[in-house]
């Protein structure tokens, strides 16, 4: 039998607010898989929520750059909270942003040898401000996006750059793509629209939702109405498109986009160190460590 561990149960019962008896029991006869665990305590109607929201570990800083059609959405990644706010990694993340708009390099390999304002490159500059500060100083990913003529980017940056969306409106304007914006930083869409949900994520979702409602005693003959309720329900969570307007929750997404006469084609979200694991230290340990 796999031994489940104290952290596993902490990790369960973040994600789905249960008890601990119940993280645990689910975490053994999942024999430790934390998705079949998961969706054991949904089925059983225990789970308050089974949150997919990755967590957050890193620090650092995410940037925006937009150069005409061209946008750069990058994070990158420092130790510290302390550094994230010092002047000069804020010029450094948005100098490379930059680079990276005008550039378009391929990937981290090719973005790490453009040239920044102040003449180096951005190997170069992360190594020296590595030097400088302390910390390791780490370009995590960045995206680049293009967009039509007729179509507008919208940007946003939330809590100085922790989160940062990028979006792309066809037709409308400026302010809509920002307002959608807004509200890809707030609410965290996972698609597009529910024609973007891959088949299998939503056959499985069901095959969760019917052994739900079966374990609640539903009637059979309705228990297929009822499935499908929720899963149009679940669709609309994770779609863009189909999400309460964060500004005007009696409209969607998309009905606010088209009532501006747009229309949604993309959006980009970063936060800062999501699914990175970062390491927690004991405080008293550590103070008494160096006391020894």
């Amino acid at each position: 039998m796999t031994k489940i561990t104290a952290a596993q149960v902490k990790e369960l019962r973040d994600k789905t607010s249960v008890g601990m008896m119940d993280a645990k029991k689910a975490l053994v006869a999942a024999d430790g898989d934390m998705q079949k665990a998961i969706d054991e305590l949904r089925e059983k109607g225990v789970a308050k929520a089974a949150k997919k929201s990755n967590r957050i570990a890193a620090e650092g800083l995410a940037a925006i750059e937009i150069a005409g059609d061209t946008a750069a959405l990058i994070e990158v990644n420092s130790e510290t909270d302390f550094v994230a706010s010092n002047d000069k990694f804020k010029t450094l993340v948005a100098e490379i942003a930059k680079a990276i708009a005008t550039n378009k390099p391929q990937d981290i390999d090719a973005a790490m040898t453009l040239t920044v304002d102040a003449g180096d490159t951005v190997q170069a500059s992360i190594t020296n401000l590595t030097a400088v500060i302390g910390e390791k100083i780490t370009l995590r990913r960045f995206s680049v996006v293009e967009k039509a003529a007729d179509e507008h980017f919208g940007s946003y940056l939330h809590n100085g750059g922790q989160v940062a969306a990028l979006t792309v409106v066809a037709g409308s304007d400026d302010q809509t793509a920002h307002d959608v914006a807004m509200h890809v930083a707030a609410i965290n869409p996972e698609y597009l629209d529910r024609d973007q949900v891959p088949a299998d994520v939503i056959e499985h979702e069901r095959q969760v939702f019917t052994e739900e409602t079966v374990n609640e005693g539903k009637p059979e003959k309705i228990v297929p109405k009822i499935v499908e309720g929720r899963v149009n329900k679940y669709l609309s969570e994770i779609s863009l498109a189909d999400q309460d307007f964060v500004k005007d929750p009696d409209q969607t997404v998309a009905q606010f986009v088209n009532a501006q006469n747009g229309k949604l084609v993309s959006f980009v979200r970063y936060e800062v160190g999501e699914g990175i694991e970062k390491q927690e230290n004991n405080f008293v340990d550590e103070v008494m460590g160096q006391i020894k």
